[in-house]
């Protein structure tokens, strides 16, 4: 017989079935899931040695916990999976609204129904999803919502006094009783409305209209803040932190490949309609993109620069090349540099620049961060245009003497974004030794498909490091001679360099 058969309370005691706080009960599923060598936050990238073990910490010592970091770093995530260390069912007195303990009953519904029924008591079961609850705080939160009110309706009807706690409709935390409470974004929770929660916090009582009404509630309260809200929009009453009993800070991933974990992880990828195939390099152009953003004095750094902007690139990105494909009737979906223009609406809105100012200059600062981020990302995969040659006694051979020579020579080549492979290989075709220098010079193809990319790639790192000229009109990408073009380029997602220095 399973547990959850059981259907009154003398049951429960003929099984010897014993209840737990609830912060006891994660703190033992917790130890079990450790001993187990269990992974706790399925799917937190680059959290391993730094927040989840402060939280687990946390939990471990019972604590209430703030998590509090800038947008995007997985806060309510992690919150949400705490529910993992909660028991998969457990008892209730049945009909109660506040999830009382049939051993421990502490509402008079329940109370009186022990009292009058005993070991005949009815329970009811409920899950581990049941008994979390979430809140995001708005200015408009009042007690009322969090803690309960007086329904008059409810006294008039029962002919209840309004101090008797059968006229109270309780509010989403005593709901909560037993369970895991979430609160996000605390500070724009309104100080008077955090001073609803000191009680409920320390002393397990709550008070409705005046009226004192002990009700020790069993609750893990959770919450999530951003460093940002103490100036800008609130902020956490000094009582209120010092109830918190753990405060853990959250960040942006710490290197290159923890990034990209999270995009591949987190982005849609898988078209229905075709194979995608994504070079590498791209998902490190979109992730390099993200980390100087982080860094850069034009973007606002007290708001972040959250891991939903490289999702959004990475899907534009694939969204572009799969509208290609869909156009052209291709059945393989690839990616070109040319591409990586589509990765604007995605960022945009995503970052808060320093100054504010007209809608163009979002659109110029992630043009000059992608254009850093493709000359950055160009030099691992290929000798630098730029570097200082050693002086020896043997003339060093510039690998891409006869690319830049077929632009000075008059070359010019015109890549369209709708334009199918077979254009498009042969336009890459006609530039002299570039198709022979990346079979040289790169093992990162076994198709056609990535061949032709990373010659575009090469054409575009001869830009940015200014050894050729880029002109970037609406859908049509043209490379040619630097010298030619001075006075008629046009500018695309890499020519605001001059105007943006970055720093690191």
């Amino acid at each position: 017989m399973k547990l959850t058969d059981i259907k009154i309370l003398g049951g429960l005691k003929k099984a010897g079935y014993k209840t737990h706080t609830v912060k006891d009960e994660i703190r033992n599923n917790l130890i079990k899931k450790i001993k187990n060598k269990e992974t706790i936050f399925e799917g937190i990238i680059g959290y391993e040695n730094t927040v989840v073990p402060s939280v687990m910490n946390s939990l471990l010592a019972r604590h209430d916990i703030i998590l509090l970091g800038l947008r995007g770093q997985a806060k309510t995530k992690m919150a949400r999976m705490l529910t993992s260390l909660l028991d998969e069912y457990i008892p209730i007195v049945k009909g109660s609204e506040i999830n009382d303990n049939p051993f421990h009953p502490i509402s008079k519904h329940a109370v009186d129904m022990i009292e009058e029924m005993g070991d005949e008591t009815e329970i009811e079961w409920i899950t581990r999803e049941q008994r979390y609850s979430e809140k995001l705080a708005t200015p408009d939160v009042n007690i009322a919502d969090l803690i309960g009110d007086i329904d008059p309706i409810k006294a008039a009807n029962q002919r209840l006094h309004y101090s008797h706690e059968g006229a109270i409709h309780f509010g989403i935390i005593p709901r909560t009783n037993r369970g895991i409470f979430v609160i996000n974004e605390l500070p724009d929770l309104q100080p008077r409305i955090q001073v609803g929660l000191l009680n409920i916090m320390q002393e397990k009582d709550i008070q409705i209209r005046g009226f004192n009404i002990r009700i020790p509630l069993d609750v893990l309260m959770v919450f999530t803040a951003n460093p940002e809200d103490y100036t800008n929009r609130g902020n956490i009453i000094t009582p209120l932190k010092d109830r918190i009993d753990s405060q853990i800070i959250t960040h942006y991933p710490k290197n290159l490949e923890d990034g990209i974990e999270i995009t591949d992880t987190y982005s849609w990828t898988k078209r229905t309609d075709g194979k995608v195939t994504i070079p590498y390099y791209f998902k490190e152009i979109i992730e390099m993109t993200a980390m100087q953003a982080r860094v850069s004095e034009f973007v606002d750094q007290k708001s972040g620069v959250s891991a939903r902007l490289t999702i959004s690139s990475m899907e534009n990105l694939i969204s572009n090349a799969e509208r290609r494909a869909i156009v052209n009737n291709e059945d393989d979906i690839y990616l070109r540099v040319c591409d990586i223009n589509a990765i604007l609406p995605g960022m945009t809105g995503k970052m808060e620049l320093v100054f504010e100012g007209e809608q163009e200059g979002a659109i110029k600062v992630s043009k000059a961060l992608l254009s850093k981020a493709v000359r950055e990302i160009f030099r691992k995969y290929f000798p630098d245009p730029l570097q200082k040659r050693k002086k020896t006694d043997k003339p060093q051979e510039d690998v891409y003497a006869e690319m830049v020579e077929w632009f000075q020579n008059g070359g010019k080549i015109n890549i369209k974004d709708d334009m199918s492979f077979k254009d498009y290989f042969k336009e890459l075709k006609k530039v002299d030794g570039l198709e022979k220098f990346v079979k040289k010079y790169s093992q990162y193809y076994e198709t056609e498909f990535e061949l032709a990319s990373l010659m575009e790639f090469v054409l575009d790192g001869l830009h940015q490091s200014s050894k050729i000229a880029k002109d970037d009109m609406d859908s049509i990408v043209s490379y040619k001679d630097m010298v030619g073009s001075m006075f008629t380029q046009e500018k695309g997602y890499g020519e605001y360099d001059d105007d943006f220095n970055f720093k690191y």
